[in-house]
């Protein structure tokens, strides 16, 4: 069982250009969780901190670029709001990849203190290099 005192995170940097949102959002969900280490616990924050770079270039299949949507609500009456992910990957990429691996990591405080270990930039420039990040290529 891993202790929170004593777990060694890493920075790693993920070229998400021509990758697919959903592959790619669950493997930075699993780093993010640390389901890669051995050291691995539940109920323990274990995961690494990850940098996705080159947002814009990530790709959907299928017709998903035109009838996926994403809704969300202002919290005022009739606030609904709805965005398909053509236009979403125009103007914030970042948040599309925020929005999948988020959906992919717990939902709970511990996700949430899981999910800021990710940062997201929409070029290939990012300001963590005093971190001496590794790259890190995908599976498959």
């Amino acid at each position: 069982m891993a202790k929170p005192a004593e777990v060694d995170r890493q920075w790693y940097v993920i070229d998400a250009s021509g990758q697919t949102l959903g592959r790619l959002a669950s493997e930075v969900a699993a780093i993010l969780r640390g389901k890669h280490k051995p050291t691995f616990t539940p109920h323990v924050d274990t995961g690494d901190f990850v940098i996705v770079i080159n947002a814009e270039q990530i790709r959907l299949t299928g017709n998903k670029l035109l009838q996926k949507k994403y809704r969300y609500h202002t919290g005022y009456p009739g606030g609904l709001k709805e965005i398909d992910y053509k236009s979403l990957l125009q103007k914030k990429p970042e948040k599309a990849i925020e929005i999948a691996v988020k959906g992919m990591l717990p939902h709970n405080r511990l996700g949430d203190k899981m999910f800021k270990k990710l940062k997201v930039y929409r070029g290939s420039e990012h300001p963590h290099q005093a971190q001496k990040p590794e790259v890190r290529e995908l599976r498959g």
